[in-house]
């Protein structure tokens, strides 16, 4: 099983596209047989939960149970191949700045809309490459304000840890369902940010002591590639 996320930078003067790409991506998506599952997904400006969200900037994420058929070639190949020409013909008219990664799930946790949407993986694997982690909930509405009232607590430290790559704040419904994803030069460097880092390891206890999530998940990825860029870089650049 394969994963692609794909985020759409648009510029300012575009933006709205991005809002409408939420409901013109849904046809061609749900018509593209290479893919079993897919979310649309909207950004927070601080690259982990964020209230605020960043209406230039928005995402996509596919599940797939094959690559064989991809173009791994360029970037407008490659996602021309994931998404089928409709999106890329949107992206490429309004001049967005696109950043494409493939990804191999390697271990999971938890549920998406009630779904293994990643197929039966196991808790914990031996893998320990360059890492990508999401980490997704619902989170219960009396439960809102303890939640959002520690994610800068939760986060603190993230941008300057050691092995830190990257990372995007997404969601797909406002304050509710959020998500983080990020990139770590090692699976122990990951661990060592998210169980060792009191302020992180904290947050982590309150949200099992406290019942914050309606539904949660957690899934570690191997990086297969990257194409595009996303402001003006490639953030896995040489690392791949």
């Amino acid at each position: 099983m394969y994963v692609t996320l794909t985020i759409a930078r648009y510029t300012t003067a575009t933006s709205s596209a991005g809002i409408a790409s939420m409901a013109f991506f849904r046809l061609p998506l749900f018509f593209q047989k290479k893919i079993s599952f897919y979310k649309l997904l909207g950004c927070g400006k601080n690259g982990t939960f964020d209230k605020t969200p960043d209406l230039k900037q928005w995402g996509i994420l596919t599940v797939h149970n094959s690559i064989d058929d991809f173009k791994r070639g360029n970037k407008e190949d490659f996602q021309q191949s994931v998404y089928g020409s409709s999106l890329t013909r949107w992206w490429r008219f309004f001049k967005c700045e696109t950043w494409t990664l493939l990804l191999e799930p390697t271990d999971s946790h938890g549920l998406w809309d009630g779904k293994k949407v990643f197929g039966e993986l196991p808790k914990n694997t031996e893998f320990e490459g360059l890492t990508a982690v999401l980490t997704r909930a619902t989170i219960r509405v009396n439960k809102l304000n303890a939640f959002w009232s520690n994610v800068e607590t939760a986060a603190a430290g993230m941008a300057t840890a050691e092995g830190f790559i990257t990372s995007l704040g997404v969601g797909e419904v406002p304050w509710i369902k959020q998500a983080t994803f990020s990139v770590w030069k090692s699976k122990a460097l990951m661990k060592q940010f998210a169980y060792k880092t009191n302020n992180h390891a904290e947050v982590i206890k309150k949200t099992r002591k406290e019942n914050w999530y309606k539904e949660e998940m957690f899934t570690r990825f191997r990086v297969l590639a990257s194409y595009g860029t996303l402001n003006g870089h490639d953030p896995l650049q040489g690392l791949l």
